[in-house]
């Protein structure tokens, strides 16, 4: 799709055909808020089937984030997560 509205483009159809480009800028930006939505709720389908009903709905949010940010936790370097959660508790 994105072929076809650049060679509209090229070819100076944009201002013949202004209702195709509308349809095709929508076409172009559909699949992404689609897949994303998607793929957090198979994510949370995921965790759901794992733990069932033995957590709290708090609890089975964050998960629910931490799976999906899988990228950004991967990269977390622990020993500064446990230093933080450990002044955290020594405040108490």
């Amino acid at each position: 799709p994105i072929d076809i509205l650049n060679k509209l483009a090229q070819n100076g159809f944009l201002e013949i055909f202004p209702n195709l480009t509308i349809a095709f800028r929508i076409l172009l930006t559909m699949p992404i808020s689609v897949a994303t939505g998607e793929a957090s709720f198979s994510k949370l389908k995921l965790i759901k089937n794992y733990l069932r009903s033995t957590m709290t709905q708090t609890r089975l949010s964050d998960l629910a984030i931490l799976s999906i940010e899988k990228e950004l936790a991967n990269n977390l370097d622990y020993k500064d997560v446990i230093e933080i959660f450990a002044k955290a508790k020594a405040r108490r």
